[in-house]
Formats: C-alpha cells, sequence, structure tokens
C-alpha cells in the first residue's frame, strides 16, 4: 500500500504523509500569529467566531474497526466531497461559554467545574464534558441564536485540520499467521502517543492556528464528533462487504490520535479508552450547519 496519499482542498493537492508511526501531530505546520478571519461577522452569526474551509474533496481513512478474515485490517480509502464547504468555530467552546449554558439549566456541570472560575474561564477551552453535554449545549445554543449549530463529522474534522491532521492508522499489510508482527508495530505506534503534549491546558491559540484560521486543532483537547464508531468487515479485493454494526453509544474523538470514547465518559483517563492511550482531555467545538446553502451564499449575504 503507497504510504503517501492525496487529499485535495478547494481544487489544490496536498499530500498526507501516513505511515506506521506518525502518531503525534506536527504542530510545528500551524502558524500560531496568523491572522483570524472574521468569518462570524460576514456570515452574521450571533454565535462563535467561524472559520471557512472552502468546498473541496477528502481523501482520508475512516474511522472504525476493519476486519479481514479476522485480523484488523487496513480500511479502504474514502473520498468525500464537501461542495457547501465547511463553517466550523475557530476555537473550542470556552470554560465561560458552557457555564452560562449551565446557568440556564441547559447543560450539567462539567467533570472540573470547581475549577473554573474568573478571567481565565474566557480564555481556556471547557473540558470534562461528555458527547451528551457537547450536544446539549449546540441545542441550547441553536435555540438561542436561532442558527442551527452541531458538533461536526469525523470528516468535516479531518477536513478542516487541514496540514494539522496526520494519519497515524497503521498503513501496512502484515502476515495473519503472524500476529507478533502487528502486536509490535502497534507498540511502537502506542509509545510514540504517549509523547504527547502534556494535559495541562494553554490559553487559546496556545497550540497555533492552522491554515483554515482553527485554532488549537489536534493540541491537547481531544474533540467529540458525531460519528458513531463502526465495525466493518473487508471482502478480497478492499471492498466493503457492509455486513458490520454501527454503536452510536460510542463516538469518535479527534485530536493528536483519534480515539473511541462512550458518549456519557467526561474523563477518558479514568478508563473510558478501552483500547490505546487516552486522550488528555475531553472539549468540543461547533459548526455551524450550512442546510441547503453553501460558504458562498451565506459570505454573499454579509
Amino acid at each position: 500500500m503507497d504510504n503517501n496519499r492525496l487529499a485535495t482542498r478547494n481544487g489544490a493537492s496536498r499530500f498526507l504523509a501516513v505511515g506506521m508511526l506518525m502518531a503525534v501531530v506536527t504542530l510545528a505546520a500551524c502558524t500560531p500569529n496568523q491572522q483570524r478571519a472574521p468569518a462570524s461577522d460576514a456570515v452574521g452569526s450571533t454565535g462563535p467566531a467561524l472559520a471557512v474551509v472552502p468546498p473541496g474533496q477528502l481523501d482520508y481513512y475512516p474511522a472504525g474497526e476493519y476486519l479481514r478474515n479476522g485480523f484488523p485490517a487496513v480500511p479502504p480509502m474514502t473520498t468525500v466531497h464537501f461542495e457547501q464547504g465547511v463553517l466550523i468555530a475557530q476555537r473550542q467552546v470556552s470554560q465561560a461559554e458552557y457555564a452560562e449554558c449551565v446557568r440556564d439549566g441547559a447543560c450539567k456541570p462539567s467533570e472540573w467545574a470547581d475549577q473554573y472560575s474568573g478571567d481565565a474561564a474566557a480564555n481556556l477551552p471547557i473540558t470534562g464534558v461528555s458527547w451528551r453535554d457537547a450536544t446539549d449545549y449546540a441545542a441550547w445554543l441553536s435555540k438561542k441564536t436561532g442558527v442551527k449549530y452541531r458538533l461536526p463529522t469525523y470528516a468535516e474534522w479531518v477536513y478542516a485540520a487541514g496540514s494539522a491532521y496526520i494519519e497515524d492508522t497503521l498503513m501496512e499489510e502484515f502476515d495473519a499467521s503472524n500476529p507478533a508482527q502487528r502486536w509490535l508495530a502497534e507498540y511502537k505506534l502506542e509509545t510514540q502517543r504517549k509523547k504527547t503534549v502534556d494535559a495541562v491546558l494553554r490559553a487559546f491559540g496556545g497550540f497555533g492556528t492552522n491554515e483554515f484560521g482553527l485554532e488549537d486543532v489536534a493540541g491537547n483537547v481531544w474533540e467529540w464528533t458525531d460519528t458513531c464508531h463502526v465495525r466493518q468487515y473487508l471482502d478480497v479485493g478492499d471492498a466493503l462487504s457492509f455486513q458490520g454494526s454501527e454503536n452510536c453509544g460510542v463516538r469518535v474523538v479527534a485530536g493528536a490520535h483519534r480515539s473511541y470514547i462512550p458518549d456519557f465518559i467526561r474523563d477518558a483517563k479514568s478508563g473510558a479508552c478501552s483500547v490505546g492511550v487516552p486522550p488528555s482531555n475531553l472539549g468540543f467545538r461547533l459548526v455551524r450547519d450550512l442546510g441547503a446553502q453553501s460558504t458562498g451564499a451565506l459570505l454573499s449575504q454579509g
């Protein structure tokens, strides 16, 4: 399998470097002092400041568990077309913003609510929240603003992450009769993942800004997505057999590496992550649901 895969953004091409040990995102690709695009003003949104990710195509390896003859397998490359583009929050939801939802009775206090206070709460991401908490917040904000917000899908998150995203799926095929080969490769991968930055929160922008204006993508706050965990069985030729299953009680979280967390868990380090290195923190950012409109149509209304 070719370890260099082509991903296209708005008609321009870039290569995703993929391999066995690419667990830690190269944050140097981000530009910490890049100026934010005033997307939220342009679209007249009363919600979070939004980054505009233009229409384009994403080629990526989908999340989930893929098996061939009972052994883990590399998922087939999947292509997603974003004909409308993506409007996604420039930063994660802050502690102060989430606290407002709690005061309104629409959200439950976070796992670490007693640690959030003062001016710092407006400059730090909310953590210690579950997928259920995040969707409650999205529903509350949508009702408050009259604009529909939701969690991104995993594909939307990868597309918006741009150069901050590096695939860390095991790309090599292994001899099924010698499972030790894969165990050793997975051990090396998990060792690299343990080198991920520590869990101490940084003020917004502390992990840089990517080319689309998103702050702190793949920093030390893993972000809830709306994508469910799936298990699929591959037949000969890598075609999906579609004889798998979908478990929406477990959601994909995206960060320096992707993980799968039950939707009610607020602290992955407590043992919720059954396989691999758990995320340092659980938080979220929202996308504005475009519905039938494109980013271009929304911007033209500004």
